[in-house]
């Protein structure tokens, strides 16, 4: 019964909190819709550990997704067999991993340590800095370490088809049963996030302004009065 909630019946409730809540966030709550920035009050850690982030978040993702949703006998059939696969998670999907750790490590220590920002912060963006600090420390384990020390597991016939069956509504927990548990705390964190988004400063992630890409520039001049 407790396998069958961890794998099935708590994700589906992260996934219903994830997408009512947005709608419910957005139709009542929009004008707090913000990423609340702290840069007036600290720039330059907060523009290192940003740029750090979000240049290894993104292909972080994109690993997540193809080693998810990808069957490896599709990789193989393009050509991409499991010791090249298995090379590229490692040092590729482990070289962004410690960039991202880099850029939330750095996030996380400014948002706790300078006055100010901690001041400034609610409790959720607290909540949420350490709870994605702690699921890239256990990513970036189950990659590095439990890989190594357990090399005979292949995530890609246990996880990704329990993920695949998961979003076709017909998962199997029995697949999760022998994960081993870095990898295992690893997914519950990362749908908790999920749960937890709509109500963070997370939300801000579906606002990206492309439409500044074409807007006019604003001129601002200055209002010079003549002496009589």
């Amino acid at each position: 019964m407790f396998e069958q909630f961890l794998w099935v019946i708590y994700p589906y409730i992260c996934g219903v909190i994830f997408i009512v809540g947005h709608i419910f966030r957005y139709r009542h709550d929009k004008f707090n819709w913000t990423a609340k920035s702290s840069e007036f009050i600290e720039k330059k850690q907060l523009m290192i550990g940003s740029i750090l982030f979000h240049v290894g978040i993104i292909p972080v993702i994109m690993g997540h997704v193809s080693g998810l949703g990808i069957p490896k006998e599709w990789m193989r059939a393009i050509g991409v067999n499991d010791h090249l696969y298995h090379l590229g998670a490692v040092y590729i999907g482990g070289f962004f991993g410690f960039v991202t750790f880099a850029g939330m490590l750095i996030l996380t220590t400014r948002r706790f340590t300078i006055k100010n920002v901690r001041k400034l912060s609610s409790v959720s963006d607290l909540i949420v800095n350490t709870l994605l600090l702690f699921i890239i420390c256990l990513g970036m384990y189950a990659t590095l370490v439990t890989n190594a020390v357990q090399p005979d597991f292949d995530y890609r016939t246990s996880i990704s088809v329990w993920f695949r069956d998961l979003l076709a509504f017909h998962p199997d927990p029995a697949l999760m049963r022998d994960v081993p548990i870095s990898f295992q705390l690893h997914i519950l964190s990362g749908f908790l996030i999920f749960a937890l988004w709509p109500f963070t400063r997370l939300v801000h992630v579906w606002s990206v302004p492309l439409n500044y890409v074409g807007r006019s520039y604003i001129l601002y001049r200055k209002n010079r009065t003549h002496q009589q």
